[in-house]
């Protein structure tokens, strides 16, 4: 019979088994046996974006090996999980899966299928309102977790505030807002500490996620969409200064500010 970590046939059980020999106390890796949930966690997010990166640019070869890398780290932390006496893969998985069931009543259950898109939000919503109750977090923030991104936490609390009422009616509000904020900031940076300012920067990112989500946009994809959209437009300004025998460091701002008007305009031809 061949060793596991080398028997293709069984990926799951093969996987689980590597990161075992990897985090043996005799026998690993010295850097895998040294990590712990904290340093690892900063690897997950990382791979997570990866993925989402892959998807981006519709490179599904790249995505099967990013989903690797995301998978391990999932089985990174059970693997810790197990050591620990807290969790282990087999329990990972169940727990998922009977999440999975339970908020799907109309697919596992006897609840009809028969229900629009916003419909089975509304049931999800509220099948999650009653987990959140049965751990005893009884307010509306709760369960939104802190180690979010900023911009997508920003998102998820104002969508649980505009549930219960907590919410602006339109747009307009929001951005009436934005200039009340633009305003703090232009005073905060003039008269105030720079902690002060940080606070009122912060202020006006939040209201700008709010205005996002007023305008059926998701601010993290706008936010990814207009860095490449500078990427790509920078990359054409150093590709005109080449042409000049010049790198960025060699060029002023006003040039590179002409070249990038160039750009913009062959980007809309």
């Amino acid at each position: 019979m061949p060793d596991l970590v080398h028997d293709a046939s069984q990926p799951m059980p093969r996987l689980i088994e590597i990161m075992r020999r990897l985090r043996d106390p005799k026998s690993g890796c010295p850097w895998d046996i040294e990590q712990d949930f904290a340093s690892i966690a900063p690897y997950t997010i990382e791979e997570a974006y990866e993925v989402a990166d892959a998807i981006e640019r519709s490179d599904w070869t790249e995505l099967e090996g990013e989903l690797g890398d995301l998978l391990l780290q999932t089985v990174y932390h059970t693997q810790m999980g197990t050591e620990a006496g807290l969790f282990d893969f087999a329990s990972v998985a169940n727990a998922i899966s009977d999440k999975m069931i339970a908020r799907h009543p109309h697919v596992f259950g006897d609840e009809s299928r028969d229900k629009s898109a916003e419909q089975q939000v509304a049931d999800w919503e509220q099948i999650k309102a009653a987990e959140r109750a049965g751990k005893a977090q009884g307010g509306t923030l709760d369960g939104v977790a802190v180690g979010l991104p900023a911009l997508l936490r920003a998102l998820k609390l104002q969508k649980r505030a505009a549930r219960v009422g907590f919410d602006w009616p339109s747009t307009d509000e929001v951005l009436d807002k934005i200039v009340e904020e633009a305003r703090e900031l232009v005073e905060a940076r003039d008269t105030l500490t720079q902690t002060e300012v940080e606070e009122e920067f912060g202020d006006l990112l939040f209201v700008m996620a709010n205005l996002g989500r007023h305008l059926g946009l998701d601010p993290e994809a706008a936010l990814r969409a207009a860095n490449a959209k500078f990427t790509r437009r920078f990359e054409a300004v150093e590709a005109k200064l080449a042409e000049r025998g010049k790198t960025p460091s060699q060029s002023d701002l006003s040039e590179m500010d002409t070249l990038w008007d160039e750009v913009k305009a062959e980007s809309r031809r």
